[in-house]
């Protein structure tokens, strides 16, 4: 019997898992947004002295898990399992990332909302009593996903005011079943949904509806409102995604105090940066959520969030051929 389900897309983590330990990188052009101050790192440049952007990218990953273990005073040993995932095929940078770790390892793929995947997987595998300590981590590239997903930057394509710039960045946390919080105490999953969308620079609008759905189904599972949390944040809607949800939820009779209903893509940059409708990608969530919230929470400014991390389930050859976008969400509960 499920003792810790609640409703149909919700549990409830009885032995909540404590987040002892964050780590957050960023590239040079979300070091210049108004979030700085929370990252612990800023890089200088997109390549960070590799040969490429994919291996700056693996370097992310690699070096964000190991900053994280290291403000844990933690070795790799005691860690009993890494869950990690990014958006390039494959999951290379997680993967490069982890064989030069000698950690247990989980590749995930959930597009930009593996940031809620790993760390959802994560806390359930220390919840449930078949790990201690678990690094949950993801990373994206902004030079990396243009070329895979749209363009190469060489192309110089124009770029349409609905799309989003894919967050450079990594952000790891390490969830352990000792510690003094925040703590991780629900998670609900999210399902599949798919609004018709088909053009890849609107991702937004494609991610909304997922966003919507795994929102509602976590106040219905939980028979709550969002007067419980202190912030409720979207992953990377941007402007255009999160305004939509917003209004969906507003239709469906969801009502938010001033400045609780948030978006990580629309917070991450300033206004007046070249960036559209805001930011997107993996490290969106992973790097405003361990780097912005987590330390607001440590502050006591902040005591119940609600990280809701979007994703885009597509693929290049699924846009060559036309596909709609399907799009997913999950949600996760962190409270002080």
């Amino acid at each position: 019997m499920a003792e810790k389900r609640f409703g149909k897309q919700t549990i409830k983590l009885s032995n909540p898992p404590s987040i002892i330990s964050t780590a957050t990188i960023v590239g040079p052009a979300e070091g210049k947004g108004p979030l700085k101050d929370y990252f612990d790192q800023i890089l200088e440049d997109d390549k960070w002295g590799q040969e490429s952007w994919e291996k700056c990218e693996a370097k992310l990953q690699e070096e964000a898990i190991r900053m994280a273990l290291m403000n844990a005073s933690l070795s790799e040993g005691s860690v009993d399992y890494l869950f990690a995932g990014d958006l390039l095929n494959q999951i290379i940078s997680s993967s490069y990332a982890a064989r030069q770790l000698s950690i247990p390892y989980f590749g995930l793929y959930g597009a930009c909302s593996t940031m809620t995947e790993s760390l959802s997987l994560g806390s359930m595998a220390v919840d449930g009593g078949f790990a201690d300590n678990v690094v949950c981590v993801t990373s994206s590239h902004f030079s990396t996903a243009e070329r895979q997903f749209r363009f190469p930057l060489e192309f110089g394509s124009q770029r349409p005011f609905s799309s989003q710039r894919t967050v450079t960045g990594a952000g790891a946390c390490i969830v352990s079943s000792v510690g003094n919080g925040p703590y991780v105490t629900y998670v609900t999953t999210g399902r599949v949904i798919d609004a018709g969308i088909i053009d890849a620079n609107n991702m937004g609008a494609a991610m909304a509806p997922a966003a919507v759905d795994t929102i509602e189904a976590h106040f219905r599972d939980l028979n709550r409102d969002p007067s419980y949390y202190d912030i409720i944040a979207t992953g990377d809607l941007g402007k255009i995604g999160h305004d939509i949800a917003e209004e969906i939820l507003k239709k469906d009779g969801f009502k938010f105090q001033e400045g609780v209903f948030k978006d990580c893509g629309k917070l991450i940059y300033k206004k007046d940066q070249p960036v559209f409708s805001g930011g997107s990608g993996c490290a969106c969530s992973a790097t405003v959520t361990y780097g912005h919230f987590f330390k607001e929470m440590k502050k006591k400014k902040l005591n119940k969030i609600l990280v809701v991390a979007t994703g885009a389930l597509m693929s290049p050859m699924s846009y060559q051929q036309k596909e709609s976008i399907p799009s997913v969400a999950h949600a996760v509960s962190i409270e002080a």
